[in-house]
């Protein structure tokens, strides 16, 4: 382009506005986008128990259905009723408390391997003899 073509034409650019694109608001959705997929990833591995270490089992399955209450038995012998800690008589008392009416209830009974057989079967006998609840025997995969 020759020198006054190219005076024509800056002269030209000059008199037109120039346009600023704002990227701001672009930016402010994708890190809303960022933060929402940051801490919906944190939720997804969320346990309703006590960490306990859990036997293997070949034959355990993930149950389908949400439990609605979690009995955990630690090493020490220890009874936690969703993550409060009850004596080992209380089972079914207080597991009768969370009952609603025409409703069954489904308790997973965590237990960590190192517990006495008999101390499991204490607790696995409240749960039985109380009406409308199911019980399930928590294991992790190998």
């Amino acid at each position: 382009m020759s020198r006054r073509n190219r005076r024509r034409h800056d002269e030209d650019l000059s008199d037109q506005p120039i346009e600023i694109k704002n990227v701001v608001p672009l930016l402010d959705v994708l890190f809303a986008l960022l933060t929402f997929f940051v801490l919906s990833s944190l939720f997804l591995n969320r346990s309703e128990g006590l960490p306990v270490d859990l036997p293997k089992a070949q034959s355990g399955a993930m149950q389908r259905t949400p439990a609605r209450a979690t009995i955990s038995v630690n090493e020490k012998t220890e009874v936690f009723l969703n993550k409060q800690k009850i004596g080992i008589t209380e089972v079914s008392d207080r597991v009768k408390q969370l009952l609603e009416p025409n409703q069954d209830l489904i308790v997973v009974l965590n237990a960590d391997r190192t517990v006495q057989h008999g101390d499991v079967i204490q607790v696995m006998d409240q749960l039985r003899q109380i009406p409308r609840v199911k019980m399930a025997i928590a294991t992790k995969n190998n």
